[in-house]
């Protein structure tokens, strides 16, 4: 065998190890008993050490030295290219400090939940603490002397700054924010009432993640606290929650969801357990998401034919009619949870986190004083107060894992998302007369054909400016809002 092959089989065992860890923390969210979480967090750390002693290994360097003096061809000078950043990566965190974020990590997510629970900030607030001199450690040992929060953000975003997403955020949030004042001063569209059936819901979620391209016999939809996709290739699995008063919750969710399955399903199967076998960037997986749960699934046509879906599992729910259940989905609320957040407001929660937790990575902000920080800052941006911490400061799993640097991909991949939306309009031109009728196939396809099939084949923004035609920018976002919100509420 040649270096490259010995270092691609290498490879592909540490990637399938690390499906199984992540396959125990699909079990963790899904079906874990609670009583476990602390053998859990040692079976984690251990499978971590395990890992890191891999990416680590003193013979990658020699092999990476020696295979890229002779490849040339695209696929192998890009998995080399994933390999290096990763083998680089890794050997700069000390093998302790890998295996005791791991263990921490998979216990606090417990304390977490706990302390969300009881609205108890003290209760969590020496874990976060912990967690946070964990990552600082972590980024530290990353930066080398450089930007802390920077070096976290390369795990999310390879080859983005915080410092070019402030730029694009600044752009937004005035804009955002003009145009919800705006909004909220309109009259608003009738809100969804009564009841609805669980078991209809997931029965109405599974054929919605069909009709989204889901392949079911890679992958399965389960209940959840917190909504999520793992695992890549061949085991994809998603899933969602209902709630008995708003079934757009379970829907949406479900079909957020798909977005990012739909991405790694369809990565082509030549790259299945090497690094170009994943989606490249959490930006790029959230444009996927968002474009499948926002773009497509709450358009006017799709909403019209799921209008006829429901009233086939439900009934009449009070709606009169197909055009004022599109306004219904789209209506603008206030409300506290970024993940129950409308279109329009969702990108002003997650520009909040984004600003505390740098600050917090940075140590300009302590934990004792990100509640108030929180509180203020939704004060501000909202124009109310929150009513408690479930509903604030401990309402999102990711610091309690250790994810910083992960919440502003989800405003970039909106960004991204209107980016794709607007190529694909140009290039499926009947694309409302096909979601009227329930049919995504063409909107999916094109995205598994321009996005998704190339997994980590390309640099984040050069998969979406070859996809769209474009420089990632926020102006399709900015129009595409204005131009949606203007009409629903005859702006």
């Amino acid at each position: 065998m040649s270096t490259y092959a010995d270092l691609l089989a290498f490879t592909r065992e540490t990637m399938a190890l690390s499906s199984v860890a992540g396959r125990l923390g699909w079990d963790q969210e899904t079906m874990m008993p609670r009583g476990a979480a602390e053998q859990r967090g040692e079976e984690v750390a251990a499978l971590e050490s395990v890992l890191h002693a891999r990416r680590t290994d003193p013979r990658m360097g020699d092999w990476l030295a020696a295979a890229e003096e002779v490849q040339t061809d695209e696929v192998p000078r890009a998995q080399l290219r994933h390999i290096r950043r990763t083998w680089e990566r890794a050997s700069k965190i000390p093998a302790d400090l890998a295996s005791e974020i791991a263990r921490v990590t998979s216990v606090s997510q417990g304390v977490w939940a706990d302390a969300r629970a009881s609205d108890d900030v003290a209760a969590f607030a020496p874990t976060l603490e912990n967690v946070i001199r964990l990552k600082q450690e972590e980024g530290a040992a990353l930066a080398q002397g450089g930007d802390v929060y920077d070096a976290l953000l390369a795990d999310y975003e390879p080859g983005t700054t915080a410092a070019e997403l402030e730029a694009m955020f600044g752009a937004l949030r005035p804009e955002l924010s003009a145009l919800r004042a705006a909004v909220l001063d309109a009259e608003p569209p009738a809100e969804i009432t009564g009841t609805f059936d669980e078991a209809a819901q997931l029965r109405l979620s599974q054929k919605l993640a069909e009709t989204f391209g889901y392949d079911m016999a890679h992958g399965r939809v389960d209940k959840a606290v917190h909504p999520f996709s793992s695992g890549s290739g061949l085991d994809v699995r998603i899933t969602t929650r209902t709630s008995e008063t708003d079934p757009f919750n379970c829907f949406y969710s479900t079909i957020h969801e798909v977005g990012h399955a739909c991405y790694e399903q369809n990565i082509s199967r030549d790259y299945l357990l090497t690094p170009l076998g994943q989606g490249v960037s959490m930006g790029v997986h959230e444009s996927q998401s968002r474009i499948y749960e926002n773009q497509l699934g709450r358009s006017r046509a799709f909403t019209g034919w799921l209008y006829g879906q429901m009233r086939d599992a439900f009934g009449d729910f009070g709606i009169p009619d197909a055009e004022s259940f599109y306004a219904t989905v789209n209506r603008v609320n206030n409300g506290f949870v970024r993940t129950e957040a409308d279109e329009l407001q969702y990108n002003l929660h997650v520009l909040l986190r984004f600003d505390l937790e740098r600050a917090l990575m940075s140590g300009d902000l302590t934990v004792g004083d990100l509640e108030a920080a929180w509180n203020d800052r939704f004060a501000a941006d909202f124009g109310y107060a929150v009513d408690k911490p479930s509903n604030g400061v401990l309402q999102d799993v990711h610091w309690s894992v250790g994810l910083f640097g992960y919440f502003p991909t989800y405003s970039l991949g909106n960004v991204y998302a209107g980016c794709l939306h607007e190529a694909l309009r140009g290039a499926v031109p009947d694309l409302d007369d096909q979601l009227a009728r329930g049919d995504t196939s063409a909107a999916t396809t094109w995205l598994a054909q321009n996005v998704q099939t190339h997994g980590g084949l390309y640099e984040p923004r050069d998969v979406i400016a070859r996809a769209s035609g474009r420089v990632p920018s926020e102006a399709p976002l900015l129009s595409y809002l204005k131009e949606k919100f203007s009409g629903i509420y005859r702006l």
